[in-house]
């Protein structure tokens, strides 16, 4: 696969506008499965570059690419990270009213797969990183890299690559551009994906009944339900939650089905131990269902008075006119990959609205967007001044 890196021009141009970017990246169809994400790739690349900002492009894979942006501080502070990420999950099967690609604008909104999650954010962070590469104010005293991954949505395939590549190594601080509705996230919950298999004995309606293997899952899963999964309050978490995403079992109406496989996601909080919880699960499996790990990604978590977050918070709060709620929240972002084992400050601001992720007709403020600008341009500025 190739990897392209490229210095920018010193003189980058300075008419870069977020919204006819965005209206141009929802317009492509880079659902996860498959991903896909090269085109939206090249065209971040090229805008980069034409902003006067270093940039590689890195397809890992074929279709699946991550861009590195980086504007070059002085070096006496480590870098702070914007990420996005260039997926999205799919369209789905429920009727739009719009064209999923279609990134039509109405009434103070952009419509179209992404444009919450969180494709907006991306544009924000180009946006904002051409201000702050073509500004005349002091030298940052760290770099400013710019994370745009392939793959999040599901296996963080994008986020995994960079770790590959040594990104971690570098990372000071991280500042996600998930959906937050310009409030502060600042502690995501854990994902654990298990899948149990049941195994029967094949069997027919006019003969011998065999095992069903679907009956099999049907009790697993009322067990599941009713399993109490301990964990410790949080302020900002709600209770774990059992979701069912996937379940396939038989090959004809008449024979008894001898397979039957179901995947499911736990959400955890900070700190549990997702091996005892898996153990636990295990337990209450009927004899003939096994349980096997299909990923897990831990928990991302900072204080409410960790010092970035303070920060995050009060420039935030200047640019909405409000001080913004601080946040917690049930889905992951790349930094349960990239943050993994590192003590540094970690927040989510995001233009799109929580809970519009996945949903038919899914839309963005545009209001929001140009504000996402100016935040991620302060929080740079400051933290690393």
């Amino acid at each position: 696969m190739a990897t392209i890196s490229a210095r920018a021009n010193s003189e980058g141009k300075s008419d870069f506008d977020p919204i006819q970017f965005l209206q141009q990246i929802v317009a492509i169809d880079s659902c996860d499965p498959p991903g896909g994400e090269i085109e939206i790739a090249k065209l971040v690349h090229k805008e980069l570059l034409a902003l006067g900002i270093e940039s590689e492009l890195d397809e890992f894979l074929p279709g699946r690419a991550n861009v590195l942006g980086r504007i070059r501080g002085t070096g006496e502070k480590p870098a702070l990270v914007l990420s996005s990420h260039m997926d999205t999950v799919p369209v789905g099967t429920v009727p739009w009213q719009r064209w999923p690609f279609s990134g039509e604008v109405e009434n103070g909104r952009l419509y179209g797969r992404g444009a919450t999650d969180m494709k907006s954010a991306l544009a924000a962070m180009i946006a904002a990183a051409g201000k702050l590469a073509q500004g005349s104010h002091q030298a940052l005293k760290g770099d400013v890299i710019l994370a745009f991954t392939a793959g999040e949505s599901a296996n963080l395939l994008g986020a995994r690559r960079f770790v590959e590549r040594g990104l971690k190594e570098e990372i000071g601080a991280f500042l996600c551009g998930e959906p937050s509705d310009l409030d502060v996230v600042i502690v995501e919950k854990a994902a654990l994906w298990l899948r149990a298999t049941g195994i029967g004995r094949l069997g027919h309606v006019s003969g011998e009944a065999g095992v069903n293997a679907i009956d099999l899952i049907h009790e697993f899963l009322t067990r599941l339900y009713a399993l109490d999964l301990e964990y410790l309050e949080h302020p900002l978490l709600d209770k774990p939650t059992v979701r069912v995403g996937r379940i396939h079992g038989g090959s004809a109406v008449n024979l008894t089905p001898d397979r039957c496989i179901v995947d499911f996601d736990i959400r955890l909080h900070p700190g549990v131990d997702h091996e005892a919880v898996v153990a636990k699960v295990a337990e209450i499996a009927p004899d003939d269902v096994s349980i096997s790990v299909l990923d897990f990604k831990a928990a991302v978590e900072s204080q409410p008075d960790d010092s970035f977050v303070k920060l995050c918070i009060e420039i935030c709060g200047r640019h909405r006119n409000r001080a913004p709620e601080i946040k917690g929240v049930s889905y992951y972002s790349d930094g349960t990959v990239l943050l993994d084992g590192l003590p540094v400050p970690f927040a989510i601001i995001g233009p799109g609205s929580l809970g519009l992720s996945g949903q038919p007709d899914e839309f963005v403020s545009i209001e929001n967007v140009l504000k996402a600008v100016e935040i991620y341009q302060d929080v740079t500025r400051a933290w690393l001044a």
